[in-house]
């Protein structure tokens, strides 16, 4: 709930030393920021950054302990393929409110509010995708398959399948400590403080409601999210979908280790799942 957060400046200096964010050309982008009230009472920041004028648009959802700045690199590769895009900090990150972290929980209705927002800013008939990285990615499935399939297309890259499972996995490999009698003395503070439990967080319990399209992404090197849980999301989505492991690389470095890779799965499946099916969409009937 409180776990230490990366500092903004670290995380600027992380990803301009590493060729990811160029500051000067994200200042020369036509872009806003934008103050939206959560559900829960807090305020989200975003920036609504628009360069194209096509109706296409794809919100970005970071991972835990980091902010919309870590967003920057996926939203360059959308940019480059006509899609204006949202990036924002979830809550009790980077400029956004909230008191606690609770890994896709809250997270998820917060998401709804982005995109109910972004809907009645342009126009709900919008081309709309959703890009999340570990805990993001987490939580736009929880969203999608728990709340609302609200968007056109997914994109998870390194989610994990089960936060119980997850938890067990670090205690074990992290820790070296048993599961028990920890997790169910967190799961009961967890209920009683937040009103939620282990189990409300687990994307793989819903994924199989989810009928829009999902690119997994997961490097077969991470450690620290196993890539068997992407797997066994792919499997259990039903619909189209398609998987991409990635040769090199750890936890959520998919992208900075296997860009041509990326890029090149990544137009595959917007081609196959996306524009051709939009394109379907719209056209006239005979």
């Amino acid at each position: 709930m409180y776990i230490k957060k990366k500092d903004h400046q670290s995380i600027l200096t992380r990803e301009k030393e590493a060729g990811r964010f160029n500051p000067d050309n994200f200042d020369s982008l036509t872009k806003r920021e934008v103050t939206i009230l959560s559900p829960f009472g807090y305020e989200l920041k975003i920036i609504l950054v628009e360069p194209n004028h096509a109706n296409h648009y794809i919100i970005f959802s970071h991972g835990v302990t980091e902010n919309k700045i870590n967003s920057i690199k996926y939203m360059n590769l959308f940019l480059q393929r006509g899609f204006n895009a949202i990036i924002y900090d979830h809550r009790r990150h980077g400029e956004s409110g909230g008191k606690t972290t609770s890994y896709g929980y809250y997270e998820k209705f917060d998401l709804k509010t982005i995109v109910h927002w972004i809907k009645a800013e342009k126009r709900p008939d919008l081309l709309l995708g959703i890009h999340g990285e570990s805990m993001g990615a987490a939580t736009m499935l929880l969203y999608a398959g728990m709340v609302e399939d609200g968007a056109d297309f997914y994109i998870s890259d390194c989610s994990f399948s089960d936060f119980k499972a997850q938890l067990t996995h670090l205690l074990q490999t992290d820790m070296k400590l048993p599961s028990k009698p920890l997790l169910p003395i967190a799961d009961l503070f967890l209920r009683m403080r937040e009103k939620y439990s282990l189990r409300d967080i687990s994307p793989i319990s819903v994924i199989h409601q989810i009928k829009k399209p999902i690119l997994f992404i997961h490097s077969k090197k991470d450690t620290y999210i196993l890539p068997s849980m992407t797997e066994a999301l792919y499997e259990r989505k039903k619909g189209p979908k398609k998987l991409f492991l990635a040769e090199n690389g750890g936890h959520a470095q998919s992208l900075n280790e296997n860009k041509k890779e990326y890029e090149a799965v990544l137009d595959e499946f917007l081609l196959d799942f996306v524009f051709n099916e939009h394109e379907q969409q719209d056209a006239p009937s005979l």
